[in-house]
């Protein structure tokens, strides 16, 4: 099997919310097509959209993105503010090719339902029309977590980073033969694969960090109802209001955690600006835990940055062999992940070395297993938000049991239950993966 060659920040990428795959994903790849039909003409563009897209992507805001796309923004630099704006008082928008103006509206864009036999299932095809005859077209998979891919396209070989792995399994082979720690290996790699410094690389983790952590501090202040029919009412400044008045009892930590993981994902769930970490849907697990780490435990920046690169590691782990989409793994792809990544940071930060970090990772992961991604009414708010508390809380637990036994009695490696995970994602019902069609989503009529 290949080595795994993903960037750091490919994985933990800023943009809106409130879904990496119908948001992130869509953006991209429609400032993709945009740039490969520049200098050709034609008379109008259509987008369609299949699974979860299709299914669920009003409520995501997937029409939003694409207009973005095709309007040149980026995920990294659009205003989130303007962007939750489109598609709702102006009906058509101005693109761009080369020195003609194409006219794209919300009746561009069509919600194809029904099955499909498409290799992923977040599919979209851009057509560039010339009155009845398709000029250009384009198919692109939404994968999870932001990333997607072109139909046909082959990209070029990334260089084969020093320390490549695949697995678990050969990244402690590579650890123990250059005796070094998982943050360095990780770092060493990071520096191969980009061409960046470590100064660079470190000072762009600190960045991420920032992101994060300016998500958690909006939350915690913002008051009111999310968007959306479900009316639902945010809970983080009242939890962090709790905390606040129970600091020092034996609640605080949980209430504490709580009010962090729920303020990134309420404001995710706004459309604000969020990391990916490894999905927006999964937003609030790392940013929870990690605020927690600097402002609870005092953690040094060098400590959060030797933690982010751990959970960077778990992450690629569960990208390169299942997935991080809900649309292929359920929840589990992408709450589960983050609660893996979260346990890897706490016992990396605490200074554990691969033995524990595996340790941890493993059980948070196995304690996912099955998790559905059945949204109320497609929007990233029940069960979402609560949930990346609950993936906090286990990623926490998962690591005080790594860290307080004896970790050559983990009888379960993290291969095997990744092994797992992806069986178990191919197994599920389409209706549990992120179309709305099964589970808590059908409660949506009694909300």
């Amino acid at each position: 099997m290949d080595a795994i060659t993903t960037s750091i920040f490919d994985l933990f990428k800023v943009g809106p919310g409130p879904s990496s795959s119908h948001t992130i994903g869509p953006m991209r790849a429609a400032r993709d097509f945009l740039g490969r039909i520049q200098g050709l003409s034609g008379t109008r563009l259509t987008v369609e959209l299949y699974g979860s897209l299709s299914a669920t992507g009003k409520g995501h805001g997937t029409d939003r993105a694409i207009v973005a796309g095709l309007l040149s923004w980026t995920p990294e630099t659009c205003d989130p503010d303007v962007f939750l704006m489109l598609l709702e008082h102006e009906t058509v928008y101005p693109v761009r090719l080369g020195e003609q103006t194409l006219i794209i509206s919300a009746e561009d864009v069509h919600f194809v339902r029904g099955h499909h036999e498409f290799p992923f299932s977040n599919t979209l095809i851009f057509k560039l029309w010339d009155g009845p005859q398709i000029q250009h077209q384009e198919q692109y998979y939404s994968v999870g977590g932001g990333f997607i891919q072109r139909e046909g396209e082959v990209p070029s070989p990334p260089p084969l980073p020093p320390f490549p792995y695949h697995s678990m399994t050969g990244l402690r082979q590579q650890l123990a033969q250059a005796d070094c720690t998982p943050a360095e290996l990780i770092l060493t790699n990071e520096t191969a694969l980009t061409g960046r410094s470590r100064v660079d690389i470190l000072q762009k983790i600190d960045d991420i960090y920032g992101f994060m952590h300016r998500a958690v501090e909006r939350g915690l202040t913002r008051e009111g109802i999310l968007p959306g029919f479900i009316q639902l009412q945010r809970k983080a400044p009242a939890l962090y209001r709790q905390a606040q008045t129970r600091a020092g009892t034996p609640d605080s930590l949980f209430i504490f955690l709580n009010a962090y993981s729920i303020a990134a994902s309420e404001e995710n769930a706004s459309g604000q600006v969020v990391v990916t970490a490894p999905t927006s849907g999964a937003s609030g697990v790392i940013p929870g835990l990690s605020y927690w780490l600097k402002h609870h435990v005092q953690a040094t920046p060098d400590q959060l940055r030797v933690g982010l690169l751990a959970a960077a590691a778990v992450g690629f782990l569960v990208k390169h062999n299942a997935s991080i989409s809900g649309a292929e793994m359920g929840c589990m792809g992408e709450v589960g992940t983050a609660s893996a990544m979260g346990a890897a940071l706490l016992s990396a930060s605490a200074g554990y070395g691969i033995e524990v970090i595996e340790a941890a990772a493993e059980i948070a992961l196995e304690h996912h297993l099955g998790m559905t991604c059945d949204p109320i009414g497609g929007y990233v708010q029940i069960p979402c938000i609560e949930r990346n508390a609950m993936g906090a809380i286990k990623a926490y637990n998962a690591y005080l049991l790594a860290c307080s036994g004896n970790h050559t009695h983990q009888k379960i490696s993290l291969d095997r239950v990744i092994r797992v995970m992806r069986a178990t994602g191919e197994d599920m019902s389409h209706k549990y993966k992120e179309t709305s069609e099964g589970g808590l989503a059908l409660s949506s009529t009694e909300c």
